[in-house]
């Protein structure tokens, strides 16, 4: 399903230029998309980092084993390249593999997840591809995961949403 904040609601935030408070700086010369993202980073003395990960394409067809989540943070993607890319989510709370949800993200389109919701790495489909994510740099351990098995594990068609 194409990814629209109305539908990512439950799991986090759309950042994108379109429909963001704007407001006019520098002379005039820049428009700045105002605070796009609800960031959680500074529970239990956690500050915000900025980082770049670059992700390599699975192969296909698709097959997802492996759901994340920080239990303490929220966590921001926003892609560097102009391909697509899959934002696959689960609700926050134990994890029920029949809630996981699929969203295909265009390459204006980043993603906030919020504390706890659980979520696949980063999965990019037209070859390499770089994100900034913001989010929780710490000592203590702020990411779960969760291996899916048998049936729990997930393959998507890529077939419509890359090459």
């Amino acid at each position: 399903m194409p990814l629209t904040s109305e539908d990512f609601k439950p799991f986090g935030d759309v950042i994108e230029a379109d429909n963001a408070y704007t407001k006019s700086i520098n002379e005039g010369n820049t428009t700045r998309y105002h605070d796009l993202a609800e960031l959680d980073l500074s529970a239990e003395g956690g500050k915000p980092g900025l980082n770049i990960f670059r992700s390599k394409p699975l192969p296909k067809p698709l097959i997802l084993d492996l759901m994340e989540r920080h239990p303490l943070s929220s966590q921001a993607f926003y892609p560097l390249g102009s391909s697509p890319y899959l934002v696959v989510v689960a609700p926050p709370g134990e994890l029920d593999p029949s809630a996981i949800v699929a969203f295909l993200a265009q390459s204006d389109q980043g993603v906030n997840y919020h504390k706890g919701t659980w979520h696949h790495y980063s999965l990019a489909l037209g070859g390499v591809s770089d994100f900034l994510v913001v989010d929780r740099i710490s000592d203590d351990q702020n990411c779960d995961e969760v291996r899916l098995t048998g049936d729990d594990r997930i393959e998507i068609n890529t077939r419509s949403t890359g090459p």
